[in-house]
């Protein structure tokens, strides 16, 4: 999301070109999934850039449980088979629909323990995104954990730390082992309140960043996560840009600076 503008070979030549390990690939952009090309064909692209596939997203929302949305978490895992993607990503619905405790927690429940044999069978994992806006259906990480428990499933669901989504949630437990990857951004604007904070405000870490994103991944850190972490900007002003490897690298040099500075 942070480059939807780019191809895919581009986007894996951007990766490559700023030491990353891995990228993220989604299926919701207004492009054909990998531009078209078979999964198996876009894997070996980037395992011979020596990049991993450490995701591919998204069903949504993955817990409003149906014939049709079993069908897409089936769609997502075969291809993520094929192009030999890491982990899929499920979304919550994020609508202010299902939002009262039982109801969220049932359907929660009833999702998750319907996906799992299929990532079973597949020998899958899924990253589960809790969005910290006060509609979604599920906005805190201990809910998660907490169904995850009760399935007895945490080798099969990871949660997604997301910097943004933790700061609207109010922050609250980090649950590094139970963390598959953190996904990052800032936003600057300095007249917004967190509950006008929205995905179109999300741009690269910088100075001005009020979500302490640095502070959120010194934390994960010390408290045991070794996963990845990953750009996830919404914002038009970062779709936009001429240069994205200078900007991206340039908050890469921010972020490690911050993070080593004890």
């Amino acid at each position: 999301m942070t480059t939807p503008n780019l191809g895919y070979d581009a986007f894996l030549d951007l990766a490559k070109a700023l030491g990353c390990r891995g990228v993220e690939v989604r299926n919701d952009l207004p492009r054909p999934l990998f531009d078209g090309i078979s999964p198996r064909e876009a894997g070996k692209k980037a395992s011979d850039r020596g990049l991993r596939l450490v995701g591919l997203s998204q069903v949504y929302p993955f817990n409003v449980w149906s014939d049709g949305i079993k069908h897409k978490v089936q769609e997502l895992i075969a291809i993520a088979k094929e192009a030999g993607a890491e982990t899929i990503s499920l979304i919550p619905r994020n609508e202010g629909i299902g939002t009262e405790e039982k109801e969220r927690k049932d359907n929660l429940n009833r999702s998750l323990a319907a996906i799992l044999p299929l990532l079973e069978d597949a020998d899958l994992v899924a990253l589960v995104e809790p969005l910290g806006f006060q509609r979604s259906s599920l906005r805190y990480k201990s809910e998660l954990v907490e169904a995850i428990d009760a399935l007895g499933a945490a080798h099969r669901y990871k949660l997604v730390h997301d910097t943004f989504h933790h700061a609207l949630a109010d922050g609250g437990p980090l649950f590094p082992d139970y963390t598959g990857i953190v996904h990052i951004s800032a936003v600057v604007d300095p007249a917004l309140r967190l509950d006008q904070m929205e995905d179109e405000h999300r741009v690269l870490v910088d100075g001005e960043d009020r979500l302490d994103n640095i502070g959120q991944i010194k934390a994960l850190l010390a408290a045991g996560y070794a996963g990845p972490i990953s750009y996830e900007c919404f914002s038009p002003q970062v779709h936009a840009l001429g240069n994205p490897l200078l900007a991206i690298r340039s908050s890469f040099d921010l972020i490690e600076a911050g993070v080593k500075a004890g």
